[in-house]
């Protein structure tokens, strides 16, 4: 099954894809210009990933009823810490500790902390915070709070756990000086393959990470950001590049020699695997990407018989529809609904992952009669959901053909990115946000750009369109001449609707 990541970096947002055996499977989006609302930069809105950052802040309200607390982090809404992942503070050390403390125990009104995002504001709600913070490497994650080894839940098998842990104490006993001093590791899947140098190696590199950390939090005042996680294109080397990877396309030349100058530094094995993509035409028209991409705001996924899947989400769950369409077995209808839940169950684990759906889904499988179907079709879920690395479990299916599947938050969905409620929109109930249309037409500038390089370039578009770029005029203007696209002009026309656009050169 080639692997292959391919990145482009376009005038206003980073796209990572993943590509196996010439089909998207996953898909990752940080726009790195434009933000509504007079929105700061790094605040996770339009795009924009917190998840990571170790940040100072200062405890607003511990809520006992709620055993949680409140922490200013500089955002617009404060941050919300639980008990649970402020125990590390209640002196409660040890990996395998699962006690929760009393918040009381933890924090206090005032307080200055270290905390880390672990997830972006979504909605109305802040950010998701942990006191334990940790830093990851390519082979190790370092967890300064809590000493000693942990593993990775994906490395399996009795005898390769206990080989990594034998590993990984052995390289913080003759570590010394060059390691972070009483912190532990969480060695990850990546380092199975790694010999006991390389993983001492990942293992320095965090704690010259880590000293810059403590050296500032001495004279901080919070709210303060103490350490920001690799930027897009590293942290895509680090957390998806993976030895079965056949190759890495950027199409974009200083990215790649910073995407090279950090494999030299973390992972040298995979230098030689990245590949600068000069065309013709696009890097994701090579699998023809867009039109998919654009089809993961559609609540209809069809399938290969005929049949189809429907997505639809709520505030409290998200609802996965499976229907037979016109396909019709000629052996009968458990054959017919057999093979459409089989493809509807292959489908819903890559869909899941590609829109970003997070929380409570509920598949309504066609109902099946066999013990020994359910089974199979149980099975093939397990196997599409078991490729994504956010946490997510799995139910059995009820007598009614339904299954339910928990998939931890992490950030906003796709369709929320992309889109905002719409009360005038044929029935649909949500129109593309203005950043994300505005983004499509810097994508169609660096097209035309490429088709007829150094010619003027018109561009028309709905007023508020037009607006958003005036507002970030600098920053887009320096991007798109960048990517090759130095003279541009926008012109503002009410006959064209939010959505609808025209890119021409003069």
């Amino acid at each position: 099954m080639p692997k292959e990541v391919l990145i482009n970096v376009g005038a206003g947002e980073i796209r990572v894809a993943l590509v196996v055996d010439g089909r998207l499977q996953e898909l990752a989006l940080e726009r790195t210009l434009g933000l509504d609302d007079g929105a700061v930069k790094g605040q996770g809105r339009s795009g924009h990933s917190l998840v990571g950052n170790i940040i100072l802040g200062r405890v607003q309200r511990v809520l006992p009823g709620m055993q949680a607390a409140f922490v200013d982090v500089g955002l617009d809404r404060a941050g919300f810490l639980g008990a649970r992942e402020a125990r590390c503070l209640a002196d409660l050390p040890g990996f395998d500790d699962e006690r929760a403390p009393k918040i009381g125990d933890c924090v206090h009104e005032g307080e200055e902390i270290l905390v880390q995002v672990v997830k972006d504001p979504i909605g109305d709600k802040g950010a998701r915070l942990s006191a334990n913070v940790t830093i990851p490497g390519r082979l190790a994650v370092l967890v300064p709070n809590q000493p000693g080894v942990a593993l990775s839940r994906r490395i399996e098998g009795e005898g390769e756990r206990a080989r990594m842990m034998a590993m990984g104490e052995a390289m913080i006993a003759q570590g010394g000086d060059r390691l972070a001093p009483g912190a532990g590791y969480i060695l990850r899947t990546a380092a199975t393959d790694a010999s006991p140098t390389d993983l001492r190696e990942d293992a320095e590199r965090l704690a010259d990470a880590w000293r810059p950390v403590l050296a500032k939090r001495q004279s901080a005042t919070a709210p303060a950001t103490l350490y920001h996680d690799l930027d897009p294109v590293e942290r895509t080397l680090r957390d998806m590049v993976r030895a079965d990877t056949a190759r890495v396309l950027i199409d974009d030349t200083q990215s790649v020699e910073a995407a090279r100058a950090y494999c030299r530094r973390a992972m040298p094995e995979a230098e030689s695997r990245i590949e600068l993509f000069a065309g013709p035409g696009q890097l994701f028209d090579m699998y023809n990407l867009e039109d998919e991409i654009d089809r993961l705001t559609s609540p209809r996924v069809p399938l290969p018989s005929g049949g189809w899947i429907t997505i639809e989400s709520t505030e409290a769950l998200t609802a996965v529809d499976v229907n037979s369409g016109s396909f019709t077995a000629s052996t009968g209808l458990e054959e017919t609904s057999v093979k459409v839940n089989l493809e509807a169950a292959d489908e819903i684990g890559r869909q899941v992952r590609l829109r970003g759906i997070g929380g409570l889904i509920v598949v309504d499988f066609i109902h099946l009669a066999e013990a020994d179907n359910v089974a199979k079709v149980l099975d093939v879920l397990e196997e599409s959901i078991s490729r994504d690395h956010t946490p997510t479990q799995i139910s059995q299916m009820s007598e009614f053909g339904l299954v339910e599947i928990t998939r931890k938050r992490v950030r906003d969905p796709l369709v929320k990115l992309m889109s905002e409620c719409c009360r005038s929109c044929s029935g649909h109930g949500r129109k593309r946000t203005r950043d994300s249309v505005a983004l499509e037409v810097m994508r169609r500038v660096e097209r035309a750009a490429q088709a007829a390089p150094g010619k003027p370039i018109v561009v028309r578009a709905a007023p508020d369109v037009v607006r958003w770029f005036e507002d970030h005029g600098e920053e887009v203007r320096a991007s798109l001449a960048r990517r090759g696209a130095a003279r541009v002009e926008f012109e503002a026309s009410e006959f064209y609707a939010r959505e609808g656009f025209d890119v021409a050169t003069a």
